[in-house]
C-alpha cells in the first residue's frame, strides 16, 4: 500500500514540486549552487526540509526561534541544525537598525538599561536616541546584543537563491508561494493548458539575470531612490543591441518611461526627453514632444508631433497628439490644424438628492425599473463577454504564452503581437458573432469556467442572469466592434466603458450610460470609447449629476 500522505507539510510538498518542475524545464540555465541545492534538498531530515520552507515563506532573513513555533517541526533548533551551514546560519551579526526590527521594546529598554524619561518613547525614537551613541555604531552578534535572552537567531542565507527559483516557477516576483496554497483551499481556481513539458518563461540565463536586474532597479524607484541614481544603474546592465527578448525590453521600457516621469516632476526636462527618447514604451513619443515644447524646443517638437501622427502608436497617443498640435501651431506661427469633428453623444442633466452613495449607484437607483434594469458594469461586462466568446484563444497553448499552472492568462498578452500570433484562433470564435451562435457558445463557457482566473472575467461583477440578458438585447454587430476594438489594443481599450447599462429585454435593446459627478469630467479612455460607440452608432449617453439643494 502507499504510504499515507501528512498533509501538515503541504507546503513542504508545494516547494518540492517547484523544484522538480525547475529541474526538468531549467537543467541547461541552472548556476551550480542551484543545482546543488535541487539535488541537496531532498536528503536532509523532513522537519529540516520544513524549517526551512516555513522561514522561505515568510518575510526577512532573521528568525528567532521562539517565533519558529509549529507543531510539525518540533524543536526548531534541532531542525535548524541538520540544514547545511551554508544555507543556515546562527547567532548572526547585527547592526542596530536590525536588532531594533527584531526585539521587543521592552527588550530594548532592557537591553539598554533606558531611564525612565526614554521608556514612554516610541521605538523609532529610541533608535534616534541610540545612534547618537558611538559605541553602538558597531555591528556584534544577537547574543551579544541581547545578552540574557534565551532565544537563538537564525540566519536564512538562501532567500536570494530561492527567490531565482520562484522567479524561473512563475516567470516572475509578483507571485509568491501562497499561489499554491490558495489553489488547495480552492479560492483561486486556473485554466488547466496542455502546455509541452518544456514550457518554460526563460529562454536563457542572460534572461534571468537582465530579469533580476530590471527588478533591482524598479525596487529601487518604488522605495523613492533619485531617478538621477538608478539610471546609471539600469543602462549599466542593458546588453549591447539592446534586449532580445521582447518581454525583458517591455518591462526595461516601462521602467525607463517611469523614471522620465520622475525628472518631468523634478523639471529636469533635458534628461527627461532623453530617457523617453530611449523607451519604446506607449506613451513615450507623447511625452517627448510635451518635454520638448517645455523646453521651448517648439521646432523639434512639432516635427516629432507630425511623425508621430502620420504613424500613431494607438488611438491614446493619436488623442494626447492633437491635444498639443494647436499649441505648437501657435508658437511657431503656424495656421491652426482642422479640428476634427467629435462623433455626437448624447448628453443627459439629472438633478437628484445627495445620499451619499457613489454617484453611479445614484443615477443607477433613478433609472431603475422593471421594464428596464440598470446594471452597474464599469469595464467588467464588455470584456467579460470578450472574454467568455474569446476563451478558447485567450488560453491558446502558444509557445511562450503558458508555462506554469497559476496563469490568470497568456504572458504576451500586451505584446503588440497577442493578436497576430492567435489570428485564426480569434477569427474561430468570432466568427460566432456571424451566425447566431455567440449565445449558446458565451452561456456554455460561463457555465463551464465558472470562477477560474482569468484576465477578462471579473466574476464577481457578473451573474448568469444579466449576461442572458446582455445577449438578448446587445446586436451581435455592437458585440463584435466591441471585441474587435480591445484586440486592438487590449493594455489600452480594456477600460474606459461606460459605467452604466441599460436593457429593455420586451424591446431587445439597450443604452449605456457615463456617469460624472459634479466637478468630475470625462477621462481621455473614456472619451475614446464614447466616440466609438458613437461612430458606430451604439446607444450610449452621458450623464451629468448634480446635486439636489437640501430643504430649508
Amino acid at each position: 500500500m502507499p504510504a499515507a500522505v501528512d498533509y501538515r507539510f503541504y507546503y513542504l510538498d508545494n516547494f518540492q514540486q517547484v523544484l522538480d518542475w525547475i529541474a526538468q524545464r531549467y537543467a541547461d540555465l541552472l548556476s551550480e549552487e542551484e543545482r546543488d541545492f535541487i539535488a541537496t534538498f531532498p536528503g536532509l531530515p523532513l522537519v529540516s526540509r520544513a524549517l526551512f520552507v516555513r522561514m522561505m515563506m515568510r518575510r526577512g532573513e532573521f528568525f528567532r526561534t521562539s517565533k519558529l513555533d509549529y507543531p510539525e517541526i518540533g524543536d526548531p533548533l534541532a531542525a535548524a541544525r541538520a540544514l547545511p551551514a551554508p544555507w543556515l546560519g546562527e547567532d548572526p551579526v547585527l547592526t542596530l537598525e536590525q536588532l531594533f526590527a527584531l526585539a521587543t521594546k521592552p527588550e530594548l529598554v532592557r537591553c539598554f538599561a533606558l531611564g525612565a524619561a526614554l521608556k514612554p518613547a516610541r521605538k523609532s525614537e529610541l533608535l534616534e536616541v541610540l545612534r547618537q551613541d558611538p559605541a553602538h555604531a558597531r555591528a556584534r552578534p544577537w547574543s551579544q546584543w541581547l545578552a540574557d535572552d534565551t532565544d537563538v537567531l537564525l540566519h536564512l542565507r538562501q532567500q536570494a537563491l530561492c527567490d531565482r527559483l520562484r522567479l524561473m516557477f512563475f516567470g516572475n516576483l509578483r507571485q509568491d508561494w501562497s499561489e499554491f496554497v490558495l489553489a488547495d483551499l480552492g479560492m483561486f481556481r486556473y485554466e488547466r493548458i496542455a502546455f509541452a513539458p518544456q514550457a518554460r518563461g526563460f529562454r536563457s540565463r542572460a534572461d534571468i539575470d537582465h530579469y533580476l536586474h530590471l527588478h533591482a532597479c524598479k525596487q529601487r524607484y518604488h522605495a523613492g531612490d533619485a531617478p538621477a541614481a538608478i539610471l546609471p544603474d539600469l543602462l549599466a546592465e542593458v546588453p549591447a543591441g539592446g534586449y532580445d527578448n521582447a518581454w525583458l525590453a517591455s518591462r526595461f521600457d516601462r521602467l525607463m518611461f517611469q523614471l522620465g516621469q520622475a525628472f518631468e516632476k523634478l523639471q529636469d526636462w533635458a534628461q527627461a526627453q532623453a530617457v523617453y527618447a530611449a523607451s519604446r514604451y506607449p506613451g513615450a513619443r507623447a511625452r517627448t514632444v510635451r518635454v520638448l515644447e517645455k523646453q521651448g524646443r517648439f521646432g523639434a517638437a512639432h516635427a516629432l508631433l507630425q511623425a508621430a501622427l502620420r504613424a500613431p502608436e494607438n488611438e491614446a497617443e493619436r488623442q494626447q497628439l492633437l491635444r498639443v498640435a494647436p499649441r505648437l501651431a501657435r508658437q511657431l506661427g503656424h495656421p491652426p490644424p482642422a479640428r476634427e469633428a467629435a462623433p455626437v453623444v448624447q448628453r443627459m442633466d439629472l438633478v437628484l438628492p445627495a445620499t451619499g452613495q457613489r454617484v453611479e449607484l445614484v443615477v443607477q437607483a433613478h433609472l431603475q425599473c422593471a421594464q428596464a434594469p440598470v446594471f452597474y458594469v464599469e469595464n467588467a461586462l464588455a470584456t467579460a463577454l470578450f472574454g467568455l466568446l474569446c476563451w478558447d484563444a485567450i488560453f491558446a497553448a502558444l509557445p511562450g504564452a503558458f508555462f506554469h499552472p497559476f496563469q490568470r492568462g497568456p504572458a504576451d498578452l500586451y505584446s503588440a503581437d497577442f493578436h497576430a500570433r492567435r489570428q485564426q484562433e480569434f477569427a474561430r470564435c468570432l466568427a460566432r458573432l456571424d451566425d447566431g451562435s455567440h449565445h449558446q457558445a458565451i452561456l456554455a463557457t460561463y457555465d463551464a469556467k465558472l470562477g477560474l482566473q482569468s484576465s477578462f472575467v471579473a466574476w464577481d461583477w457578473l451573474h448568469r442572469e444579466m449576461l442572458v440578458m446582455a445577449l438578448e438585447c446587445i446586436p451581435a454587430a455592437h458585440l463584435k466592434l466591441w471585441c474587435l476594438r480591445i484586440l486592438e489594443d487590449v493594455r489600452e481599450n480594456r477600460s474606459g466603458f461606460p459605467d452604466l447599462i441599460q436593457f429593455w429585454p420586451d424591446e431587445r435593446r439597450y443604452r449605456m450610460i457615463e456617469v460624472k459627478g459634479p466637478g468630475d469630467r470625462l477621462q481621455d479612455n473614456q472619451q475614446r470609447w464614447l466616440a466609438y460607440c458613437a461612430r458606430h452608432d451604439m446607444p450610449v449617453s452621458v450623464c451629468y449629476l448634480q446635486w439636489a439643494p437640501e430643504a430649508a
